[in-house]
C-alpha cells in the first residue's frame, strides 16, 4: 500500500431508495446512463479517476482541489441537462462532497481508503440534492468561476470524527425559483409548526423569521438532533429531511432528498426545488402533518 495527498469527490443519489421502490428497472437504467454520459466524461476532462461505484454512490480522485471542484460543478451542470429529459419524479439529484486529504492506495486494485475518503463521504451527506459541499481545506485553495460562490455551511460534528468540520456550499449566483406568490413577513413574527403523526403522537417546533433571516443557509428540519436545527423525532422523517430558508420576503421550504418526501397542502415537493410556505399551510414531513401558524 502507498499513501498520497488527493482531492476526493464522493457522491450519492438523493432519494435513491424511494426511486428504486417506485421503478427499479428504470432507475437503474437512468443511473447507468448518468455514469456513462455524465460522470465519466466530466471526470476525464478534469484528469481525474473514477475509483469506483457502489449502488448509487460514486468515488473519484483528483490531483488537485481545483480540478476536483471543477469536475463537481461540471457534473452538476451536466446532470441538470440530463434531468431535463426526465419527468420530475425520475430526476436524479446527486449530493457531492469534496475534501482534500491523505488517502491509502491499494496497489492491487487502486482503490482508496482512509480518513480523507471517510470525510468526503460525511461532507457529501451535508450537501443539498443537486448541490456541492466542500471542506474548509478545499475552500481555502479554490477560486470559483465568477458565476459561483462559496456559502458558509457552518461547523458540524460528523459521525466518527473527533473534531468539528466546517463545510461550505458551492452556490450558483442565480437565485432559486419559487412557487406561488410571496408574502411580506415581519422578522419579529414567530411561526409554530404543530401537528401529529398517523399514531396521533404530537410534534411541534417554533421558529422566528428574524432568526431565519440571519441564517443565510437556512435551518434544517430532520430526525437527527446533531445534524438539524429543528428536530422532528419520527421514524419516517429523514435525518436531514427539509430546509426552511428566507428568500427575499418569502419563506421557503426545500426537500433535501428525504426518503418519504415533503408536501405542502398535499402537493409533493421535488427535492432541491424550494417552494413558498405560508401561515395556514399544512406541511407534511414523512408521516408527520404540521399546521403552520403565526403567533
Amino acid at each position: 500500500m502507498q499513501r498520497r495527498l488527493a482531492a476526493i469527490v464522493h457522491a450519492d443519489l438523493a432519494g435513491f431508495t424511494r426511486m428504486m421502490e417506485g421503478a427499479e428497472t428504470r432507475t437503474f437504467r437512468h443511473l447507468k446512463s448518468a455514469q456513462t454520459e455524465v460522470w465519466r466524461p466530466a471526470i476525464e476532462v478534469s484528469r481525474g479517476r473514477l475509483v469506483g461505484t457502489a449502488g448509487d454512490a460514486m468515488l473519484a480522485e483528483f490531483g488537485s482541489a481545483v480540478s476536483a471542484v471543477g469536475a463537481a460543478i461540471d457534473i452538476q451542470e451536466r446532470m441538470a441537462r440530463f434531468n431535463e429529459e426526465l419527468s420530475d419524479e425520475q430526476r436524479m439529484l446527486f449530493r457531492i462532497g469534496v475534501h482534500l486529504g491523505e488517502v491509502i492506495v491499494d496497489d492491487e486494485d487502486q482503490n482508496i481508503f482512509g480518513d480523507g475518503v471517510n470525510l468526503a463521504a460525511r461532507i457529501q451527506a451535508l450537501a443539498e440534492p443537486g448541490g456541492i459541499a466542500v471542506s474548509r481545506a478545499v475552500r481555502d485553495l479554490v477560486e470559483l468561476r465568477v458565476e459561483y460562490s462559496f456559502m458558509d455551511g457552518g461547523e458540524h460534528q460528523l459521525k466518527n470524527v473527533s473534531r468539528a468540520v466546517q463545510i461550505f456550499h458551492v452556490r450558483h449566483a442565480k437565485p432559486s425559483a419559487t412557487l406561488g406568490t410571496t408574502t411580506r413577513l415581519v422578522p419579529q413574527v414567530t411561526l409554530r409548526f404543530e401537528g401529529t403523526d398517523s399514531s396521533s403522537h404530537k410534534h411541534a417546533f417554533e421558529v422566528t423569521l428574524g432568526k431565519l433571516i440571519a441564517r443565510s443557509q437556512g435551518m434544517v428540519i430532520g430526525r437527527a438532533a446533531d445534524q438539524c436545527d429543528l428536530v422532528v423525532a419520527h421514524a419516517t422523517v429523514s435525518r436531514r429531511h427539509a430546509r426552511l430558508v428566507m428568500s427575499g420576503d418569502a419563506l421557503q421550504v426545500e426537500d433535501l432528498g428525504s426518503t418519504n418526501g415533503t408536501a405542502i397542502g398535499g402537493k409533493m415537493l421535488t427535492a432541491g426545488e424550494p417552494a413558498v410556505l405560508h401561515a395556514g399551510n399544512k406541511l407534511k414531513l414523512g408521516d408527520v402533518d404540521l399546521l403552520v401558524r403565526q403567533l
